[in-house]
């Protein structure tokens, strides 16, 4: 499987151009072997169902909620964003998961989308 994770459903970059990424190429993923794409945020699941909707995920790309940041936590991939106004969120990143160990992790180094994007994941399977 493929786990991405976005800092805020519905902001620019994560609306704009990471998930509409892993949307688009639904079915390259499947076609290297992929059973199923996701997308992570700490944030509520609710958010998470609305943003997936809208943004024409339907049943192709998973939505799940981090609700308390659990997962973020325990990956080490947590992200201080109070700055912002946003408290604790996850950093970008996608990984490749392969019988539960992970075999590619893609960690973004700031705010951009370069090594976690649909394209840069593919050309590593």
């Amino acid at each position: 499987m493929v786990l991405f994770s976005v800092p805020g459903p519905f902001t620019p970059t994560c609306s704009e151009q990471h998930l509409p990424g892993y949307i688009r190429h639904i079915d390259s993923f499947a076609d290297k072997g992929v059973d199923a794409v996701a997308c992570v945020s700490v944030s509520d699941p609710f958010v998470m169902a609305a943003w997936g909707k809208v943004s024409g995920a339907d049943d192709r790309v998973l939505m799940i909620s981090d609700g308390n940041g659990a997962l973020a936590a325990a990956t080490g991939t947590e992200l201080d964003a109070s700055a912002m106004g946003l408290g604790t969120r996850s950093q970008r990143y996608a990984m490749v998961v392969r019988n539960g160990l992970v075999e590619h992790l893609f960690l973004e180094g700031g705010p951009q989308l370069e090594v976690s994007s649909a394209e840069n994941v593919l050309s590593h399977l």
